[in-house]
């Protein structure tokens, strides 16, 4: 009788434990607070964002600018270092042959880069759009303390946001995206690590965005963090 009363007991309190762990939904709806805050919090900080192209494994570029968040609430770069300008190529067909790759080049990184932004940060509406539509699901890393939150079709049919979530606080600890520009013969994917300020403010430390197509990749790193003078 003991043994039986025991067992009851067990599974009593872990049907307790499970009916306090989250839903998906509550996970997405914290996360989304959490997301929210960070990024109002950051408009009162300015940082140096620098940003390294690379070729064919070779790199090709690299900037540093100022951020911050102006009056208007629009974010503004400004140049810290001027880019080097591109070797110019000998005899005129190699000089246009040169041109025509780099503006092609450039425009495709503007697509990417333009991409980017509309996946990250990560846009509220539309994380609730894919919570409405069932488009999410939750894998546990580490149970009860890391989680990561798929949304599917999330800006594209097709495409994947992932956000590994730290259980404890609901902050973003790291994100991969899997996209396109026009058709899926052009993927681009990125992968994004999250830091944290001393007051918990969640910023993306990293970004680095792939192409294979291309063989461009396309590093940013946010650092030196300080809060804007009254």
């Amino acid at each position: 009788m003991k043994s039986i009363i025991l067992s009851f007991a067990l599974v009593a309190v872990l049907v307790a434990g499970l009916a306090q762990q989250p839903t998906p939904a509550e996970r997405v709806t914290a996360l989304k607070a959490d997301l929210a805050a960070s990024q109002a919090a950051l408009k009162q900080y300015q940082w140096i964002q620098t940003t390294t192209v690379t070729l064919n494994g070779e790199e090709k570029s690299r900037k540093q600018e100022r951020c911050y968040y102006g009056l208007d609430g629009a974010l503004t770069k400004v140049a810290l270092t001027p880019e080097a300008p591109p070797a110019e190529p000998r005899g005129l067909l190699r000089r246009r042959i040169a041109e025509r790759k780099q503006e092609e080049l450039t425009g495709f990184m503007k697509e990417a880069v333009a991409l980017v932004h509309k996946y990250m940060p990560p846009n509220p509406a539309l994380i609730q759009a894919a919570k409405e539509a069932g488009r999410v699901t939750v894998q546990p890393i580490d149970p009860g303390k890391r989680a990561r939150l798929t949304f599917t079709d999330y800006l594209k049919k097709g495409d994947s946001l992932s956000l590994e979530v730290d259980l404890n606080n609901n902050h973003p600890l790291a994100a991969n995206v899997n996209s396109y520009l026009d058709s899926d013969k052009d993927p681009i994917t990125l992968a994004v690590t999250f830091g944290a300020l001393a007051n918990g403010t969640t910023y993306p430390s990293q970004y680095v965005l792939d192409s294979k197509s291309k063989n461009l990749k396309v590093t940013v790193d946010n650092s030196g963090y300080q809060k804007n003078q009254p």
